[in-house]
């Protein structure tokens, strides 16, 4: 069975990049809709500056990838097959950009927090784990 090809809201991802911005904006939700219709921040409009700037500049082989803080920003058409770092707070995520992500905020693929994982109690970890047996 053939892989099914990528569409959003009925358009097909060569013809989203083709779009101009506002005809792309009218296709998304209205939050992200709201956010890119009062215009792009200074930090929004270098990404976008910084990724034109490496697809222009890629060799054969590799993928465009450009570092950013900007986790506010929504996922466009011309992003699509670079990948970001995006920060995280700590450090730089490394995020291949695909089609399914358009709409999104960058900030939904890099995890700020670190998920707790409870071990069992060592030594000195605290005054009640004095009392429990060592194997």
């Amino acid at each position: 069975m053939p892989k099914k090809e990528f569409t959003y809201r009925g358009h097909s991802i060569e013809e989203l990049q083709g779009m101009s911005m506002d005809e792309f904006i009218k296709l998304l939700p209205s939050r992200q809709r709201r956010s890119l219709q009062r215009g792009l921040s200074p930090s929004q409009r270098t990404l976008l500056e910084n990724i034109r700037i490496a697809k222009k500049n890629v060799k054969e082989d590799e993928k465009a990838s450009v570092k950013t803080h900007a986790r506010d920003m929504i996922v466009l058409p011309e992003m699509v097959g670079v990948t970001l770092l995006i920060h995280n707070g700590k450090e730089f995520t490394p995020v291949d950009i695909a089609p399914e992500m358009m709409g999104c905020y960058l900030g939904e693929f890099s995890i700020t927090n670190k998920p707790v994982r409870h071990g069992s109690p060592g030594i000195g970890a605290s005054r009640s784990s004095m009392y429990v047996p060592l194997k």
